[in-house]
C-alpha cells in the first residue's frame, strides 16, 4: 500500500499538470511498471479505494477523493515551537472546506488594497456564494453604478453602506439601491 501511496502522489501531480489522467499504457513508464498487468492491478486497487473511475468510453477519470489531500493529526503551533507528528488523522478535499454551495460558488480575484485590514490582499482568491441578501458586517461583492466591488456590509442611518477595510478609503454610500451579488466565504492566498 506504501508504493500505492506513492503512485497515487505521482498520478495527482500528473494531473495536477495536464489537467487529464494517463492512459493505462502511459501509467507504466510514468511509474515505472513493466507490465500491463501490474499497470491494471494497481487502477483496480485505485478504483476500490475510490480515488479513480472510469467514464462510459472507458477512460480514467478522478473521484472528488482524488483530491483529498491528508489533514495532519496535530495542529502547528503558530506561538512557542512545539513537536509536530507527521501523522495523518484525515483527509481533506477542499471544496468541502471552502465551498458549501458549489453550484452557487465563484472563484473571483481581489484587485486593490481596500480590504487590507481585513486580511484582504491584491491577488488572493475569495470565493463568493452568490445570493442576493447578507446581513450586517458580511463581506460582501457588490454591484454599484454597475460595478463591483468588495466591501464590508454595514448600516448607517437605516441604510445600507459598503465599508472599506482601509482608512484610506471612504465609505460607500450608494444613492439608489444597494445590489449584492454575493457574500464572501471563504479566503485563498498562493505563497
Amino acid at each position: 500500500m506504501a508504493n500505492d501511496r506513492s503512485y497515487l502522489g505521482s498520478l495527482q501531480d500528473y494531473y495536477a499538470r495536464h489537467r487529464a489522467l494517463p492512459s493505462y499504457a502511459s501509467i507504466g513508464g510514468l511509474l515505472g511498471l513493466k507490465s500491463k498487468s501490474s499497470v491494471a492491478a494497481l487502477v483496480a486497487r485505485l478504483k476500490l479505494a475510490g480515488y479513480l473511475e472510469s467514464t462510459p468510453d472507458r477512460r480514467l477519470a478522478p473521484t472528488k477523493r482524488f483530491f483529498a489531500r491528508p489533514l495532519a493529526a496535530s495542529p502547528v503551533r503558530a506561538g512557542l515551537p512545539q513537536a509536530v507528528e507527521d501523522d495523518v488523522a484525515d483527509t481533506l478535499t477542499l471544496d468541502d472546506y471552502l465551498v458549501p454551495h458549489p453550484s452557487n460558488t465563484i472563484f473571483i480575484t481581489v484587485k486593490g488594497d481596500s480590504m487590507i485590514d481585513a486580511g484582504i490582499f491584491e491577488g488572493d482568491l475569495v470565493a463568493v456564494e452568490k445570493r442576493a441578501s447578507a446581513r450586517q458586517g458580511e463581506i460582501v461583492v457588490a454591484i454599484v453604478d454597475d460595478e463591483f466591488t468588495l466591501k464590508r456590509l454595514d448600516v448607517e442611518n437605516g441604510r445600507f453602506i459598503l465599508r472599506a477595510e482601509n482608512k484610506a478609503y471612504p465609505p460607500i454610500r450608494p444613492e439608489g439601491a444597494l445590489e449584492i451579488f454575493g457574500v464572501m466565504t471563504a479566503l485563498v492566498r498562493k505563497l
